[in-house]
């Protein structure tokens, strides 16, 4: 386990301003191309380019009712690109602005989605070696995708934050009062693309009663688990917890997790998991938030962006 140093400014210690801060107050502008691509289910997924003409590539994933849109996202594809990467920004399941053709969404386990991506990317475009980066929900995902199925060989590294790793107690951290705006608010989103569902699928779905949900259990008891094939919600967030397969990465990974994110348990620190891989790191600065890190300087980068592309630089090197 390694704790970099990393000093927040003045103020901005607490971690319910680091995680709301940048939501509402950074701006970084990115001039994306996009290119829509068709799913082995008949569905899509839009991809957000950002390119140098490089050979390396790193492929980023966002968090739960994100986009490719989010200041974080951009961020990263910002310090990607300065130090010599193409970037691939890619939007979940109804997550760029329109929703998808089929019933299922997405979740904290779409690992075909994810490598769906990667494989389309490996094959159309002259990459030498892709890396991956994900936050918060894409962040388990990557691992997941990493220790859990076969990761596509030309994948060679891989930077996540503020990673859930344990779904069942991250749950229960959200439903706290002292994460109720956090949790208000992702039911919203999460209601707004259920009614947009209800328009192109009558009578499939509905939202009768969603006033009675409160917590992520209640919500994935009803949509995430049988929509998605999994039999509640204990048993979706067993199966696609990273945790347990963290021990079966086989490339270098870091994972860095704020020890004052409010939305993380004790459990999402996998010490144990980490220190029986030599592939993977933990990183686990005193402050930082939920995909915060927020740092002030002339090139507009924060600390997260910093540290993910000096770990790909170096493992790009010893490659």
């Amino acid at each position: 386990m390694s704790e970099k140093c990393y000093t927040p400014p003045l103020f901005f210690r607490n971690g319910h301003i680091q995680t709301i801060f940048p939501v509402i107050f950074r701006k970084v502008d990115i001039c994306y191309k996009r290119e829509r691509i068709t799913t082995f289910d008949n569905d899509f997924l839009d991809l957000d380019w950002s390119t140098k003409g490089s050979n390396r590539l790193a492929i980023i994933s966002h968090g739960l009712e994100g986009s490719t849109d989010r200041a974080y996202v951009k961020g990263m594809v910002k310090a990607v690109n300065d130090n010599g990467w193409d970037g691939l920004a890619w939007n979940y399941r109804s997550c760029s602005g329109e929703p998808n053709r089929q019933l299922r969404s997405y979740h904290n386990g779409v690992t075909d989605d994810l490598s769906w991506v990667i494989n389309h990317a490996r094959h159309r475009y002259p990459y030498k070696e892709i890396a991956l980066i994900g936050f918060s929900l894409g962040g388990n995902l990557t691992l997941l995708y990493l220790g859990r199925e076969r990761p596509d060989p030309i994948v060679k590294s891989a930077v996540v934050f503020s990673v859930p790793c344990d779904l069942k107690k991250s749950a229960r951290v959200l439903a706290k009062p002292s994460n109720k705006l956090y949790m208000k608010r992702f039911l919203v989103m999460l209601n707004q693309k259920i009614k947009a569902k209800m328009k192109l699928m009558p009578g499939l779905i509905d939202d009768n009663g969603y006033e009675k949900i409160r917590d992520f259990k209640a919500f994935d008891d009803r949509y995430t688990a049988p929509i998605h094939g999994f039999k509640n919600a204990v048993d979706y967030w067993e199966k696609c917890s990273s945790k347990p397969f963290i021990p079966n990465i086989t490339v270098p990974t870091l994972i860095i997790n704020a020890a004052n994110d409010p939305f993380l348990p004790k459990a999402c620190y996998p010490v144990k998991e980490v220190e029986s891989n030599k592939q993977v790191r933990l990183c686990i600065p005193e402050s930082g938030g939920h995909v915060g890190f927020i740092s002030f300087n002339k090139q507009n980068l924060y600390w997260s962006e910093k540290q993910a592309v000096k770990f790909l630089n170096y493992n790009s090197f010893l490659n």
